[in-house]
């Protein structure tokens, strides 16, 4: 998914920030119901040398990446929880739609953290 795909909306599809979010919530709940990682359940790759702290260091990464995933994918939820778009009052000339603001930040939307996020 590119940012054009993510802020390219057309008539009846989903909007950028609502696609945003499934997208995010899709990772938090592929994460949240994988089995959970640890060395025999995924490869490790072989170390050069015979450095035992990285290797401890690989195992612990593993161990932790799946409810660390799940714990930013709930910090990105509640990011876009807090910016989302809203009507910011103004009259669109022609069949140009009204601007639209964000709701936590009132920046133009789409506002630079969603940008970022999206990115």
């Amino acid at each position: 998914m590119s940012i054009s795909d993510i802020f390219a909306s057309t008539a009846g599809q989903l909007d950028e920030h609502e696609r945003l979010r499934i997208y995010v919530e899709g990772i938090r709940e592929r994460a949240a119901k994988a089995v959970p990682w640890n060395p025999d359940t995924v490869g490790i790759p072989a170390q050069s040398g015979d450095n035992a702290l990285m290797r401890i260091n690989d195992i612990a990464f593993y161990a932790n990446a799946r409810q660390e995933i799940v714990s930013f994918s709930d910090r990105c939820l509640a990011l876009l929880d807090s910016h989302r778009p809203r009507d910011a009052g103004a009259l669109g000339s022609g069949s140009t739609p009204p601007a639209r603001r964000c709701r936590c930040c009132m920046l133009r939307w789409p506002c630079p953290t969603v940008r970022e996020l999206g990115r």
